[in-house]
């Protein structure tokens, strides 16, 4: 703090792209109360947040997936700050566009075209499908998007199949290129925040949770931005890949003024209450109470 008794200083965040864009409003808003702060944001994939975290290279590592038990032994100290999902994805001109969104596929579908390669062709999944090659996109970086897709498969990052694509605006652009492709995405690279609805190029895989053949009415929240992060909030949407999101510090940080103020900030009703329109899930009373209480106990 200055003489006045104001915050100062610098923070510097990496990490997940999934929380790249909320990190940065919220920054502004910080900022805007505090002007002797400064921020150094970046975005580089949940492993990068962090390996730069527990090395002292940043504050505050962006992660959008469980840590792992090494991590926590190291002085990894994560603080949840919000919710979202990561949702299979298809072009939108695929000539099976409306068939997919009425069928769905299911896990062991999803299964078979990311990790055993079973199906080779849309016409392997269903007859009905185009009989042209699958073009299977993934993520090359340690990305959180990837480690919760393969958590819900049921296998880890390195077992997903597919061509490799660095962060979720990479991915996205390449499904938008291939008319046959097949990926993932997290939900704010996914739906335009302006429109609500699905970004140009992009549409939803729905997940057949009851492998019926169909979406029923209860699984069927994707049309729009809202439905979703409702489905996501109520759990509906299964988790994963619905995952939690936080900031992570080194344990040699949590009496840090300036890191605790800027996330005790972030977990106010106010700031949560950007996350709707954000394409993200806020936190509801009794998490908020608690990742507080986290933040005074040592």
């Amino acid at each position: 703090m200055n003489e006045k008794g104001e915050l100062m200083g610098n923070i510097s965040i990496s990490g997940a792209f999934a929380l790249y864009p909320i990190a940065i409003l919220w920054s502004e808003d910080f900022k805007a109360l505090h002007p002797e702060v400064r921020f150094n944001i970046s975005a580089g994939g949940a492993g990068k947040g962090i390996t730069d975290v527990l090395t002292n290279m940043v504050d505050i590592g962006l992660v959008s997936r469980d840590l792992h038990q090494q991590e926590l032994d190291k002085g990894a100290f994560p603080v949840f700050v919000a919710k979202d999902a990561v949702i299979g994805t298809i072009n939108n001109a695929h000539p099976n566009f409306e068939l997919i969104a009425q069928r769905g596929l299911t896990r062991q579908e999803l299964i078979d075209v990311f990790v055993t390669q079973k199906y080779q062709n849309w016409n392997d999944i269903d007859a009905r499908f185009v009989a042209q090659p699958i073009d299977v996109y993934t993520r090359s970086d340690a990305a959180g998007a990837a480690e919760t897709w393969a958590k819900f498969l049921g296998v880890n990052q390195e077992d997903l199949k597919g061509i490799g694509i660095f962060g979720d605006p990479g991915i996205a652009q390449a499904i938008r290129d291939r008319p046959l492709s097949i990926g993932f995405n997290n939900i704010n690279y996914l739906f335009d925040l302006k429109t609500k609805r699905t970004s140009a190029g992009l549409a939803v895989i729905p997940i057949d949770k009851n492998e019926n053949g169909k979406i029923d009415p209860d699984e069927d929240f994707y049309s729009t931005l809202p439905k979703l992060t409702e489905a996501v909030a109520a759990d509906k949407y299964p988790s994963p890949p619905a995952r939690d999101l936080m900031f992570v510090i080194h344990n040699e940080q949590r009496d840090n003024v300036l890191l605790k103020a800027f996330i005790q900030f972030v977990l106010e009703k106010e700031q949560q209450g950007y996350l709707l329109e954000n394409g993200y899930v806020p936190l509801n009373e009794q998490a908020i109470a608690k990742e507080n209480q986290k933040l005074l106990t040592k």
